[in-house]
């Protein structure tokens, strides 16, 4: 064989497997594409779920201020939860159907967040002239709940029915948040650290538990990489 084929050769070989060593991992790198939850608003949810009014916008939706009471009486706002990701769900605690295992599921999502200070979680009650303080009190100890992770609320009715309808999108049905009005929800709202919606979840299912904690993993990431 020539030898200056044979030199030629080598030296294109070994060019080939520097230029591979340094291009393969650029090329990957290219290729890959940074995984975003969506962002929701008004427009983008199943209009029945969305109160008329705001049905048009299409950005910029956040969940509006709030102010209700805790399982210890403690009066919680939207400050509790600034800078901090959270799972927010509608619930009564004489509910014996889809809240015994939304509960669960809530409670299980606790101690899988419990070193996590960045994940903190919201029950709203949608009974709430029945749901008083103690009530809450008594059905947190039987949940489980851990005070610093896990508000169990109340508050005036309408102002927790408007959040359902007009901050979450958590129900289909119409109301006005007055005496005979009643929602019944199984969803979970995964709200991220500027309020905004980043995803929907059914509280009964323990496959959509298992795809909110990729979702919360993605959603992480994308703070880190802030």
């Amino acid at each position: 064989m020539d030898l200056n084929f044979f030199k030629k050769s080598k030296s294109t070989f070994i060019f080939l497997l520097v230029f591979s060593a340094a291009a393969i991992p650029v090329y990957y790198q290219l290729l890959k594409v940074d995984k975003k939850l969506k962002v929701f608003h008004p427009a983008d949810v199943n209009p029945r779920l969305v109160d008329v009014s705001i049905k048009h916008i299409t950005k910029d939706h956040t969940i509006a201020d709030f102010k209700l009471t805790n399982q210890n009486g403690e009066v919680i706002t939207n400050k509790n939860y600034e800078n901090k990701i959270y799972v927010a769900d509608f619930f009564f605690t004489r509910c014996t159907n889809i809240c015994i295992a939304m509960a669960y599921n809530m409670s299980e999502l606790q101690e899988f967040y419990k070193n996590d200070d960045d994940i903190m979680f919201l029950s709203h009650s949608v009974t709430p002239t029945i749901d008083s303080v103690a009530v809450l009190k008594e059905y947190s100890i039987n949940k489980g709940v851990n005070d610093k992770k896990w508000n169990v609320t109340t508050g005036a009715k309408k102002h927790i029915y408007e959040l359902a309808r007009k901050s979450y999108f958590a129900v289909v049905d119409e109301g006005d948040g007055g005496e005979d009005d009643f929602i019944h929800t199984e969803q979970f709202i995964l709200v991220d650290k500027e309020r905004r919606i980043r995803g929907y979840y059914d509280g009964t299912e323990q496959e959509d538990m298992e795809k909110l904690k990729k979702d919360m993993v993605l959603l992480k990431e994308e703070y880190t990489r802030k």
